[in-house]
């Protein structure tokens, strides 16, 4: 069988995140020109203002990227079927024929639709964390300086403008909360998303165009990992429940959470008949599936498991 090599995004997500973190530095620098031991509401709306221009370009820059990008890994999938199933010779050739059939284009459609949706609710949330934050400052130096009935640099103490300079600043960086109610720092919380999502369309666009050319079968990539997904790689998947064979389905594998998680580097190659298949990688295909209906069986993690997963959610 043939496999075609393993997408690589990283230039792409460091793109994307790149984005995100000079979004952040440069409503980080606003806010700090604030002169916060004498801030009034005018001052406070100029910098809402220059706020919300940040995030807009950012939300056209993050657009921009994922009109580019979607299409471009859904293609990358296309691309590997024609070769692995020897439609073409080389993946050079599957490069000048790969198209979108019917329901690839409407995949394509909805991922770019829901990326876009998913990143402009990253900046909506910075923005309202932002203005909350920059309001509530506001209204707590004005009552303080209100109450002293002075004006001036040192009617604040130290201490009090610190802690709300902290704030400020605190503001910008929470990204987003996840359903878990995780935090999210945004820079992260978008690699996780881009990774996740330029994979999953990966995959997607290779399911759909595999069974138009009536390829019902995969075998997972076998690049080493530490944590659960070592159960199943090498193992054979069905990629539609009603191809014939005791396989586990691609599906049934997602919704364990053991491989094919978010941010998980491994895919599959498509072929059309095990039978087909030689006998040294049926062999190690049938182990890897005893050793991954264990662990699933069982619930069986790698010890490391934990502390790979909580690296996703550094914030």
């Amino acid at each position: 069988m043939r496999r075609a090599p393993d997408p690589e995004y990283r230039y792409e997500v460091e793109e994307l995140v790149r984005l995100y973190k000079q979004a952040v530095a440069d409503i980080l620098d606003e806010l700090e020109r604030l002169d916060i031991s004498a801030l009034s509401r005018a001052q406070s709306r100029a910098a809402l203002a220059e706020v919300a221009r940040i995030l807009s370009e950012l939300n056209e820059e993050s657009a921009a990227w994922v009109e580019r990008n979607i299409p471009a890994a859904a293609r990358d999938g296309v691309k590997a079927v024609l070769f692995e199933l020897g439609v073409a010779a080389t993946m050079a050739e599957a490069e000048k024929i790969a198209s979108f059939n019917r329901i690839n284009e409407e995949a394509v459609a909805a991922a770019v639709a829901d990326m876009q949706s998913d990143l402009l609710a990253v900046s909506q949330n910075i923005d309202r964390k932002v203005r909350a934050a920059v309001r509530q400052v506001t209204s707590e130096v004005m009552r303080e300086n209100m109450t002293k009935g002075i004006s001036g640099r040192k009617t604040l103490s130290r201490e009090m403008l610190d802690r709300l300079r902290r704030r400020l600043g605190n503001a910008a960086y929470t990204g987003i909360i996840d359903a878990a109610g995780r935090r999210w720092r945004p820079d992260v919380y978008v690699d996780m998303l881009a990774r996740t999502k330029l994979m999953d369309v990966y995959l997607e666009a290779k399911i759909n165009e595999a069974l138009s050319r009536d390829a019902y079968y995969g075998i997972i990539s076998t690049t080493a990992t530490k944590d659960a997904c070592r159960f199943h790689i090498g193992r054979i998947i069905k990629l539609t429940p009603e191809a014939p064979g005791p396989y586990i389905t691609l599906d049934e594998l997602r919704a364990s959470n053991q491989i094919f998680h978010p941010r998980c580097v491994h895919t599959f190659s498509t072929f059309r008949s095990p039978d087909r298949l030689p006998e040294a990688v049926r062999e190690k295909a049938e182990k890897q599936a005893e050793l991954g209906d264990k662990a699933l069986a069982t619930g069986k993690k790698n010890p490391k498991e934990a502390e790979v997963r909580n690296e996703h959610y550094k914030q």
